[in-house]
């Protein structure tokens, strides 16, 4: 097997991983299911990850690019946002690594602590700089970075995780954008 043929089973073992996380949650999902629908053999997955929780680890592994959502004035943060987490949203409903790691967190200790120190680096604390850095004092810049992290991460879970119908894009787009300017404004 070529390195390049090794790697493209690697990411089409990860790719039915992550729908089949998004979709059952961690313990429903076994090596097997994933292998078969993946079409390799379950050494494969111990082979590349070591069994199911490296699999869930490397399934899980998220990326959000808040930085081009933080490049303009404060007063078009919350359009700017919206767009950001509503794309996210529809683009790829059932197989966004964040929506398994967000189920997965009832289940999985490890999991949830992801989830936390994701949120915490790649959400908040880039919002909260954003904000001081936009004219507001640092106690004000971090309250009001917690306010729309956990507006933020409330209505995923509300609408996400509990299933939810996520209503209409331009809708629930509007309506973030109106609620999550308002909290940035306080």
């Amino acid at each position: 097997m070529t390195v390049r043929d090794a790697a493209a089973t690697r990411q089409r073992i990860l790719e039915h991983a992550q729908r089949q996380f998004a979709r059952h949650g961690y313990a429903r999902v076994t090596v097997k299911g994933v292998a078969d629908a993946a079409g390799v053999s379950p050494n494969l997955i111990t082979r590349y990850f070591g069994g199911k929780d490296g699999l869930f680890l490397a399934a899980t592994r998220v990326e959000i690019p808040v930085e081009h959502s933080f490049g303009g004035d404060r007063s078009s943060l919350g359009s700017r946002l919206a767009a950001s987490i509503v794309k996210r949203w529809f683009d790829a409903p059932g197989e966004d690594p964040l929506l398994v790691l967000q189920r997965a967190s009832g289940e999985r200790p490890e999991a949830a602590e992801a989830l936390a120190a994701f949120l915490d680096k790649s959400s908040l604390e880039p919002l909260h700089r954003y904000l001081r850095d936009s004219g507001l004092d640092d106690a004000t810049a971090r309250s009001r970075a917690a306010a729309i992290d956990a507006f933020v991460l409330g209505v995923s879970t509300r609408r996400r995780v509990l299933r939810s119908e996520l209503g209409d894009p331009a809708e629930l787009q509007e309506w973030l954008s109106t609620t999550i300017q308002r909290l940035a404004d306080g």
